[in-house]
């Protein structure tokens, strides 16, 4: 099941994983919903640069799910469950 969630009116993709009982979250959109960055892809490039723990964290602890994008076409996307 795919979904849109609303945080302070900023859309943040979701996808309910049956098997595991878990959300996840998309990290790009949860991250323009937290800072208001014009470009929350590329505020999160900059801070995996900046930080090597983070850039671990995200890459071992974060796995790609497919979601839709605005443009309606599917892509995997880093995710996180809340």
């Amino acid at each position: 099941m795919t979904n849109i969630k609303l945080f302070q009116e900023k859309k943040i993709r979701s996808v309910w994983n049956e098997e595991e009982q878990q959300w996840y979250f998309s990290v790009v959109d949860v991250i323009g919903a937290l800072t208001d960055s014009v470009n929350p892809t590329d505020y999160l490039k900059k801070m995996r640069k900046r930080d090597d723990a983070l850039a671990t964290y995200l890459g071992t602890n974060c796995p790609q799910i497919e979601m839709i994008t605005e443009s309606g076409r599917k892509r995997r996307t880093t995710s996180i469950v809340f």
